[in-house]
């Protein structure tokens, strides 16, 4: 059963639509395989600049439904109960991983909710836009579980900061739209019959720019989040500006502002 539908939304812009609406787009193993594969694809193709993530039906991802999986990991086979449960939790995180390390930029575009691993898979997007009937939670706290699962104790205090990260997680609690705009998990909240549109608008302003220098931004953005101080960045910024200058980029900019033109960039 195809759970995943891969199309070319525009030129450079691929759009990844969970397609599984019966069951919220739960991220059962089949799904999260699915998604492991189509991203991996995208990854391999060139032409592919930006990818543009959302859900059909009622919502964007009502998170993890491993547990009832017909279709297991080859992995996960002929395992114990610690094992089984150890390489179906691998097997999800793995799919935040494939989504944050992606060359291309990816832009998660919500609608309804957007829970457990649902949130997570947002949270591990690049950008995000969502309608006003979106909604959010880190909720496996609320089934006896911890709220640090799949990235979301990594990805959520970066996003939002530690205080209101805290609050979220330990509490489990649903939060709206707005509120997610508020905090800065969110960069638009839009009607959702342009939602799509808006993602997709987002997608082509990114690709206007260079290849270059969009991967570069993403690698160095995401690195130095991490770096152990400003000494730390500014080295890995000083490297990736040096590269730049022998793309040929920066002159084909200045030829298109003097000429009135669009640039065409340079490869990388």
């Amino acid at each position: 059963m195809r759970l995943v539908d891969v199309t070319q939304a525009r030129p450079g812009i691929t759009q990844l639509t969970m397609n599984d609406p019966q069951r919220y787009n739960a991220l059962s193993s089949a799904m999260v395989h699915q998604l492991r594969d189509a991203l991996r694809e995208v990854k391999a193709d060139r032409a592919v600049r930006a990818v543009v993530l959302t859900g059909s039906g009622r919502g964007f991802c009502a998170g993890a439904n491993l547990a009832a999986d017909e279709e297991l990991p080859a992995e996960a086979r002929d395992r114990g109960p610690v094992g089984l449960v150890q390489v179906m939790q691998e097997h999800l995180a793995e799919l935040m991983l494939a989504v944050r390390e992606l060359p291309a930029p990816v832009i998660a575009a919500v609608h309804g909710a957007a829970v457990g691993g649902g949130l997570a898979l947002a949270l591990a997007s690049d950008l995000r836009v969502a309608s006003p009937d979106a909604f959010f939670a880190s909720q496996f706290i609320r089934v006896g579980l911890s709220s640090c699962d799949v990235g979301t104790s990594y990805l959520l205090p970066r996003l939002v900061g530690p205080t209101m990260a805290a609050e979220l997680m330990l509490t489990g609690r649903r939060f709206g739209a707005d509120e997610a705009h508020r905090i800065g998990l969110l960069n638009r909240v839009v009607e959702r019959d342009v939602l799509v549109e808006t993602a997709l608008e987002l997608a082509e302003m990114i690709i206007a720019n260079s290849e270059f220098g969009v991967s570069m931004t993403k690698v160095g953005l995401w690195a130095n989040l991490d770096a152990p101080s400003l000494r730390h960045a500014i080295e890995l910024e000083n490297r990736t500006q040096v590269l730049g200058t022998f793309t040929g980029n920066m002159t084909e900019a200045a030829a298109a502002f003097r000429e009135k033109r669009d640039p065409i960039w340079k490869p990388m």
